[in-house]
């Protein structure tokens, strides 16, 4: 007698495509799920996961600059130092550079605070119908003026004090992890390329390691370049203009360009601060704010495009919602990463393919075949 058992019966091609479906609903919103918790977390574990996040990405732009010390002959271990070194200097002399005068600055705050209140109290004064306007709108809607009570808070100095050993705690565990992942990149490399076990994988991942470095590494150095440029312009139109530490506003101006869009307004709404606090007019001190403007329209709309190319063009939407996002978990320092981390998902998305949500929740593949680059 044959006991071996009948094979099953095939699943009905509309059940299966029903299941896949359910599946791909069940997966999309578990992802959406993880998308909403993860800030909480990234948050939370700030401690942990800013100084590790930072160190990736500052791994990933040195490692280019260690790769040439160590062509010319230099061991792994002292080029990778060296490297570091470079970068640890140059954002020590960038942070002198504008933190010095930006505390003498800070001190003229009352005053410049003063002469704002006086500059709004006139153009208020020109706009007093609209006031009267808005007191009878108050009053018909029976809405009474409340008292506002503000707590006193601690200073700025305060802040500071107490805020400097954990930045300093973090900036060292930033660099030391950094120097790590720096120091094994060739073994990490040698490792995928020459392990059987991996095979083609292996080939695959270590291609994808380069070209995110080679990405990220490339755009910082070219955004890094035009800011210098940037932050060159406004010194020399600070200078010309009368501002006082023509340094510090080209040193402020090269750091807020890199966050494309909301830098450049920060640095217009500061610059019309500063201007309207120390000039005796209000058309003489929006001036600096408007020329930067002018400078920023001509650099984001023909310099930056014209360089870059169209290697580095992302979706303006998707650029403004990760500084967002990453502002969010880490503040400033997370919307200074969001821009590498970015390209880092734009490198990975390039080999495994773009994810293809609204298919995926009708039952197609999440990530369809990539296409191959060009040869």
């Amino acid at each position: 007698m044959d006991h071996s058992k009948p094979p099953p019966a095939p699943i009905p091609p509309d059940s299966a495509a029903q299941q896949m479906r359910l599946l791909s609903a069940i997966v999309l919103l578990l992802s959406i799920g993880v998308f909403l918790a993860l800030p909480f977390v990234l948050s939370i574990g700030a401690v942990v996961f800013l100084p590790l996040t930072a160190a990736m990405v500052l791994s990933i732009v040195l490692a280019p600059l260690a790769d040439r010390l160590a062509r010319i002959g230099l061991p792994n271990v002292l080029a990778s130092l060296l490297a570091l070194a470079v970068a640890a200097v140059m954002f020590g002399l960038l942070l002198s550079v504008i933190l010095q005068p930006a505390l003498d600055t800070i001190d003229q705050l009352p005053v410049m605070t003063q002469r704002v209140a006086q500059r709004l109290s006139q153009l208020r004064g020109n706009l007093g119908w609209l006031n009267e306007l808005n007191k009878q709108l108050l009053r018909l809607s029976g809405h009474n003026q409340a008292h506002e009570v503000v707590l006193a808070g601690p200073n700025m100095i305060e802040q500071f004090v107490f805020a400097t050993p954990a930045v300093v705690i973090e900036a060292l565990v930033t660099l030391l992890m950094c120097f790590f992942l720096i120091e094994s990149r060739i073994r990490m490399r040698e490792r995928l390329l020459h392990d059987r076990k991996r095979g083609h994988a292996g080939l695959k991942a270590a291609g994808v390691l380069r070209e995110v470095q080679d990405l990220v590494a490339s755009y910082m150095a070219t955004v890094g370049l035009i800011n210098l440029g940037i932050g060159t312009i406004v010194a020399i139109g600070a200078k010309l203009l009368g501002l006082q530490a023509p340094i510090m506003w080209g040193g402020l101006a090269a750091m807020l360009n890199f966050l494309p869009y909301l830098g450049p307004l920060s640095m217009a709404a500061i610059l019309a601060l500063f201007g309207l606090g120390t000039s005796t007019t209000i058309f003489e001190g929006l001036l600096p704010a408007a020329l930067y403007l002018c400078l920023h329209a001509v650099e984001a709309n023909l310099i930056t495009p014209a360089v870059l190319g169209r290697r580095f063009t992302l979706n303006p939407v998707m650029i403004i919602a990760s500084i967002s996002y990453f502002y969010w978990i880490w503040g400033v320092i997370g919307a200074l990463l969001a821009m590498p981390l970015l390209l880092v998902f734009t490198a990975l998305f390039h080999h495994i393919g773009r994810p293809n949500l609204v298919g995926f929740v009708f039952g197609e593949p999440l990530f369809p075949e990539a296409e191959l680059p060009a040869t």
